[in-house]
């Protein structure tokens, strides 16, 4: 049977424990265009960011 050298440290096993707490990627309608997108995102198909034009839209 496989039995540890070292205890794990409490570090470590934050590390390893801290993906448990990530949660689905949320998603706000945008006002705008109504898509969908990431918070804090650039609207793609728009480029708007903040209600400033940041990139070019996608043709």
């Amino acid at each position: 049977m496989a039995v540890p050298k070292r205890k794990t440290s409490p570090m470590k096993r934050g590390f390893r424990r801290s993906a448990d707490a990530l949660a689905i990627p949320a998603y706000v309608e945008d006002k705008d265009s109504g898509e969908l997108r990431r918070p804090h995102h650039v609207d793609l198909k728009t480029g708007m960011y903040r209600g400033r034009q940041i990139l070019t839209p996608k043709a």
